[in-house]
């Protein structure tokens, strides 16, 4: 006799990587609230989307149905920033919680790409045309409006809800296009900065957030977490297989670090760190213990 089939829990990783398994499909609040998995493992993300989806409900209650995009983007503003609080954490920039959309919804307090996230989300939802942008330095929200046959763009610092005009961008650009000798001739304009980001590069942007955080506290474990979710998310990154490799040496897990630097290697023979990688995975190779018969 049989007996019952077994059915077995996705883990967190697996449920990420299903949510970002393709492009059409990726929904990125979803996915963006996943991440908090790592430190919150019975976090019920549904729970967190039934609780945007009734802040959108709220937002619309505010809207006349024929109301037009710029009447729907200074509801969304007097909502979103001043009614509901939300704003940067200014005072703990780099909390990890920042990067927990939970955590924002319930603080009101965030960096600008979680709230960004959670603002282009509620912007979506009552029709207006939002998307994040990478902007160096500082994720910024983009909305195209519409009006009579008239197109234009309104740029949005979500850390302080504030429009901003493209002086006050290049401002902001500026010590960017200095770092990187981007000034005078060879100065790129402006407008190639203000591209809009897909939703895979929004959750890259805010992983690497954390993987910066976890990095600098020396957390490995929590680094680890994180870097497991970037190789899914971008599998063609070799360098972030390179950075995973390093953290799994740190943890002293040398089969698997000795698997990603080998993979990195192979994929980015020239690096300018391949001699000393090879040197490193030599050593890893060495040490590892034996397969068990």
């Amino acid at each position: 006799m049989s007996g019952k089939p077994r059915f077995e829990v996705p883990s967190a990783l697996d449920y990420f990587a299903m949510l970002v398994a393709d492009d059409a499909s990726l929904s990125l609040v979803e996915a963006a609230a996943s991440i908090a998995h790592d430190e919150h493992p019975q976090l019920d993300v549904q729970a967190v989307l039934a609780e945007i989806d009734a802040l959108a409900a709220r937002l619309r209650r505010r809207l006349p149905s024929d109301a037009v995009p710029l009447q729907r983007l200074r509801v969304l503003n007097r909502f979103f920033f001043h009614e509901l609080g939300f704003a940067g954490n200014v005072n703990h920039y780099h909390d990890p919680r920042n990067s927990y959309l939970h955590e924002v919804l319930r603080s009101r307090r965030g960096i600008p790409i979680t709230l960004a996230v959670l603002y282009i989300e509620l912007a979506q939802q009552v029709g207006l045309a939002a998307q994040g942008v990478s902007f160096p330095g500082h994720f910024l929200i983009k909305l195209r409006l519409k009006q009579g046959q008239r197109q234009g763009e309104v740029l949005i610092d979500p850390f302080t809800g504030h429009s901003l005009s493209r002086d006050e961008l290049g401002e902001m650009l500026l010590p960017y296009r200095r770092s990187h000798g981007l000034v005078g001739e060879d100065e790129v304009p402006l407008g190639l900065f203000l591209q809009s980001a897909t939703d895979r590069e929004v959750l890259a942007r805010m992983l690497r957030n954390l993987k910066e955080i976890h990095g600098n506290d020396e957390a490995w474990a929590a680094l680890l977490a994180v870097q497991r979710r970037l190789v899914v998310l971008l599998p063609r990154d070799w360098e972030e297989r390179r950075d995973r490799g390093l953290t799994y040496a740190e943890l002293g897990c040398t089969s698997e670090a000795a698997e990603d630097l080998a993979v990195y290697l192979e994929h980015r023979p020239a690096a300018d760190d391949s001699r000393a990688l090879a040197e490193r995975l030599a050593e890893l190779r060495r040490t590892r213990p034996p397969r068990r018969r």
